[in-house]
């Protein structure tokens, strides 16, 4: 996967993978997510019937020492249909995890 800024770009798939709001995130655990969105997005692949786009926005709430909590919401354009969920969660990789199964669920 290449990131652009806060875009990043599968070469391998046919569709964008979009990311907002990552740039603050370490090296280390962008690794982390980068791998869990890759693994969401082939599942969400396969589910599609013409996937165009996969977005996902982090934001940061009630930012606290040691204590924030991470705001995901993620989206999926698929041939017109527009797919939407949205998770709060004081572990980032959790809240990825659970925006995206969201999508899943919904789109099975």
């Amino acid at each position: 996967m290449d990131v652009i800024g806060d875009i990043m770009v599968d070469i391998n798939m046919d569709f964008k993978i979009e990311l907002a709001g990552f740039r603050d995130i370490d090296s280390s655990a962008m690794a982390i997510i980068d791998k869990n969105i890759s693994n969401h997005a082939k599942r969400i692949l396969e589910l599609a019937d013409k996937l165009e786009k996969l977005h996902v926005t982090l934001k940061k709430v009630h930012e606290r020492e040691k204590g924030e909590k991470y705001d995901i919401r993620a989206k999926v354009l698929d041939n017109g249909k527009v797919y939407v969920s949205h998770t709060i969660d004081r572990n980032i990789f959790a809240a990825i995890d659970k925006a995206l199964q969201k999508i899943i669920n919904e789109m099975d």
